[in-house]
């Protein structure tokens, strides 16, 4: 089972730590004067507080670990992975959405999904897109499509959807591309 972080107990191993440093500066307790103590006391905390930030740092470096992990993951996976907002506008695009797509992830943003879908496919879409918006929370929902990119090529994609509500409590709908042309 994995310990959750308590932060008075990790305070008080800080500070055990801290002092088993400075136990060769430590004032004796019968013969120390209130200014020694008090220094004594200062030492400690000075080295507690270096002791949080090495720990801060180590976390830091950690974080920036794993977000560059996340991000290498989403952008440069094998599929495309697009976030539909509720009025089917394109929130979010990975690079290999905007490459399929064949249009920079910066002017794909706040474009109409549907603006990709070839006409044949329209009201696939548009009946797929209402019922996940509406109806099915947390239930995948697949389709066959003929996307056009922006160049007007076609090409064929098979696509999942989810729904999922974001912090807001707006829905979003969470696409996977995967071109089936060949």
């Amino acid at each position: 089972m994995k310990k959750v972080w308590d932060g008075l107990e990790r305070r008080i191993t800080l500070r055990t730590e801290a002092e088993s440093l400075l136990t060769n500066l430590s004032p004796s307790e019968a013969l120390a004067q209130p200014t020694e103590v008090m220094l004594h006391e200062l030492l400690v905390h000075k080295v507690e507080l270096e002791m949080q930030n090495e720990e801060l740092r180590r976390a830091h470096i950690a974080l920036e670990e794993a977000r560059d992990r996340y991000v290498d993951l989403y952008d440069f996976a094998p599929c495309a992975y697009l976030t539909i907002n509720r009025e089917g506008l394109i929130a979010e695009a990975n690079l290999t959405a905007a490459t399929l797509l064949g249009m920079d992830r910066g002017k794909l943003i706040h474009r109409r999904f549907s603006s990709f879908v070839a006409a044949q496919d329209q009201d696939s879409w548009h009946r797929m897109f209402m019922h996940i918006m509406q109806h099915a929370i947390d239930e995948k929902q697949g389709i066959d499509l003929e996307l056009l990119r922006a160049d007007g090529s076609a090409l064929k994609v098979h696509l999942d959807g989810l729904r999922r509500m974001a912090a807001d409590s707006l829905a979003s709908l969470r696409l996977t591309l995967v071109e089936i042309s060949q």
